[in-house]
């Protein structure tokens, strides 16, 4: 017998991430509304606070034969599903690999599943082909994605139908904690995993080198962690910025050094819908962003909230960087309106979207 109640939460994991972060907060969203809540993550690693049951096969097959792990985490799942008689799936999984995607499309039978898109760089998520995408995708409940931009490029490439967005939630801190003993004095702050190919962190640290955030006693903190730490540390150092740009692990919580940063830097390649942006403005601090693809536009009102400027440009980061620090009208106006451009994306508000998608789909 089917529980229409339970809910199985699929991501990588529950730390260190967007999307991972997004996953914690669904989890807690729906255990709110009385659903029973499972979480089911692929990796051990769990940073974030969740709601619910969890099951974690990282570390319950940290201890198996490589090749053989995909296939026993996989039947796990499915033994999982059924034991607790789970009816309904949200994936928010990148799912790159088509051929592992045909073997989850078995474990997941003929349940309701609703697949998230996160990226705007869809093959993260999407087969190339048109033909396996409708194949996997095309009778799934829902494709939720997480800015409108994506929505539109992947019915275009694709043709789908069963797509709707509902942007990520944030939690609004409920006040203001004490600056960290390892903050500055005075600096700018970027948070997020430290991989260049995505982020262009380099682009970053160029930019703030060529500011006048050194003569002026700005220093840049790069919290988190991941492959390309190593390579930034380098770039720094080519830059000769060891003085003033400083990489912290991943802080939890972050929103302390949020809240007595000057601003927030994003700098990427693409994105899907940026919740550092996002976090910064609910703590009350004004953005700096690139307009990539996809996201920043939807969320940084130019000159009111934050700076968007163009992608790809060290002099235009430079610039904004520079305009943040020597124009306190425009820094006091985007920090007023920082929160208040935000709240519509509170906890209560995508609570409710997602209330009437699992209830309607």
């Amino acid at each position: 017998m089917k529980n229409s109640n339970a809910i199985a939460i699929v991501s990588s994991s529950l730390g260190h991430g967007g999307a991972e972060r997004f996953a914690s907060l669904l989890g807690t969203m729906l255990h709110q509304l009385g659903y029973d809540v499972h979480h089911i993550i692929i990796k051990d690693i769990v940073a974030y606070e969740y709601k619910g049951q969890l099951l974690n096969l990282g570390k319950l097959y940290s201890s198996s034969n490589g090749g053989l792990k995909p296939l026993q985490k996989g039947r796990y799942i499915a033994r999982y599903l059924k034991q607790h008689n789970i009816d309904t799936i949200i994936d928010i999984r990148s799912r790159p690999m088509l051929l592992r995607e045909l073997f989850t499309k078995i474990i997941y039978g003929k349940r309701r599943v609703f697949f998230m898109i996160h990226s705007s760089n869809l093959e993260m998520y999407l087969p190339k082909s048109v033909f396996w995408a409708k194949f996997l995708y095309q009778k799934a409940a829902k494709l939720v994605f997480v800015s409108r931009e994506i929505e539109a490029k992947a019915k275009a490439q694709y043709g789908f139908t069963n797509t709707q967005t509902i942007y990520n939630p944030v939690v609004f801190p409920d006040k203001v904690y004490d600056k960290p003993t390892d903050a500055p004095a005075q600096y700018f702050i970027f948070f997020g995993r430290l991989e260049d190919a995505i982020k262009n962190i380099s682009l970053l640290v160029e930019a703030f080198s060529l500011s006048e955030a050194k003569e002026k006693n700005y220093q840049l903190l790069l919290v988190g962690d991941g492959t390309d730490k190593e390579r930034i540390a380098q770039k720094i150092r080519e830059v000769k910025a060891e003085t003033y740009i400083k990489i912290l692990p991943f802080q939890n919580p972050i929103v302390p050094y949020i809240q007595h940063a000057r601003a927030t830097l994003l700098t990427s390649y693409f994105e899907g819908f940026p919740m550092s942006l996002v976090e910064s403005l609910a703590a009350g601090t004004p953005v700096i962003s690139v307009d990539c693809e996809t996201g920043p536009r939807e969320i940084v009102q130019h000159l009111r909230n934050g700076l968007l400027v163009p992608n790809h440009n060290v002099q235009a980061v430079t610039e904004a960087i520079n305009q943040m620090i020597t124009d306190d009208y425009l820094y006091q106006t985007c920090k007023n309106n920082a929160q208040k451009s935000v709240e519509h994306l509170s906890l209560d508000t995508i609570t409710q979207h997602w209330q009437q998608l699992v209830k309607q789909a």
